[in-house]
C-alpha cells in the first residue's frame, strides 16, 4: 500500500478538495502544489521520485481537475492560498514542507508569507518575474481561455491543443520559429492525462492560470518566511526568471534541475531537493 498512488476527496463546507498521496504516512509530509493548465496528475512522476523519502500530497487547486470551483470568476492567490490551507487543515496534516511549480510556486509564495510558522522549508520550481508589458502581452492574446463546451465538441481539440502546444512554443499560442522549445512533446498517454484534466474543468481552469498572472511577485517574494530553494530546468519556459526570483528572497538557494525527461532525471530531480529538505 505504502507505494501505491491513493486519491482522496476531503470536504470543506461547500466544497470538496481532491488529493493525491504518496510515501509512508509516518514520514515527513511534503505538499505540493500544481502549474496551469492540469491538475495534481502533471505531478505524479516527481511525487513517485520524491515519495521514497517524503509522505507526499498534492492537491488539485480550486476549479482544477476534480476540486470544487469558487462561485466567483476572479479569485486572488490568497484565496487559493487559503483555501488550500484550509485544505491542508482538514487532510489532517501539522507542519510540512511545501513544493510549488509555475502557479503552485504563487501559491506557495503566499502560503508562506500567511501560515510561515508551520510551514519548514519552500521549494519554488519555475518562478516567472513578468514586467508589466510581459503580463499586459499574455492577457491579450487569451494566454489562459475559458473553453467553452459545445454540442459540436469543440472543446475536445480547443483543450488537446493548447495542452500539446504548450510543449512545443512559449507562449503556447505563438507558433513562430523564435519561440519553439526544446522540449518535445511527452509520451501520447501523458498528453491524454493532461488533456483530461484540463476538460474536466475547462471552464474553471483559467482561474487560477489568470490569478497567477495578475500576482504580484516583485512585491511578494522578498516576504517569504521560510527557508527557500528556487530552481527550475533549462527547457522550463520560466527557466530565464531563476536568479531575479532568487535574487528577491531573502537568504534563497537556487539550483537547476534536469530536464523532465524520464525516470533517471526525476529521481535526479527529487534527490537534489530531499537534500535540501533534509539538510
Amino acid at each position: 500500500m505504502k507505494d501505491e498512488l491513493r486519491r482522496r476527496f476531503v470536504d470543506l463546507g461547500d466544497w470538496q478538495a481532491h488529493y493525491r498521496e504518496l510515501g509512508q504516512t509516518n514520514k515527513s509530509t511534503l505538499v505540493m502544489f500544481h502549474g496551469s493548465p492540469g491538475s495534481s496528475f502533471s505531478l505524479v512522476r516527481l511525487m513517485r521520485a520524491l515519495a521514497k523519502d517524503r509522505h507526499v500530497v498534492a492537491i488539485d487547486s480550486r476549479g482544477n481537475g476534480d476540486s470544487t470551483a469558487f462561485e466567483h470568476d476572479a479569485p486572488s492567490i490568497a484565496d487559493y492560498a487559503n483555501a488550500h490551507w484550509d485544505a491542508v487543515n482538514a487532510i489532517g496534516l501539522d507542519r510540512c514542507d511545501i513544493y510549488g511549480y509555475h502557479t503552485g510556486a504563487a501559491i506557495c509564495t503566499e502560503l508562506s508569507i500567511k501560515h510561515g510558522d508551520r510551514i519548514k522549508k519552500v521549494i519554488l520550481d519555475g518562478v516567472s518575474v513578468f514586467s508589466p508589458d510581459e503580463q499586459g502581452d499574455l492577457f491579450d492574446h487569451d494566454h489562459a481561455p475559458d473553453i467553452p463546451v459545445t454540442l459540436e465538441g469543440t472543446q475536445l481539440l480547443q483543450a488537446w491543443n493548447m495542452v500539446r502546444d504548450a510543449h512545443l512554443f512559449w507562449p503556447w499560442w505563438d507558433h513562430g520559429r523564435e519561440n519553439i522549445r526544446d522540449l518535445g512533446l511527452p509520451d501520447a498517454e501523458y498528453l491524454h492525462g493532461e488533456a483530461i484534466e484540463v476538460l474536466k474543468s475547462c471552464g474553471t481552469y483559467y482561474q487560477s492560470y489568470r490569478a497567477a498572472l495578475r500576482y504580484d511577485k516583485r512585491r511578494r517574494l522578498p516576504l517569504i518566511k521560510n527557508p527557500t530553494l528556487v530552481t527550475a530546468c533549462r527547457t522550463d519556459q520560466l527557466y530565464s526568471f531563476m536568479d531575479e526570483a532568487g535574487d528577491l528572497i531573502p537568504g534563497s538557494e537556487r539550483i537547476e534541475h534536469p530536464d523532465p525527461r524520464g525516470v533517471r532525471e526525476f529521481n535526479e530531480t527529487a534527490d537534489i531537493m530531499l537534500e535540501f529538505l533534509n539538510r
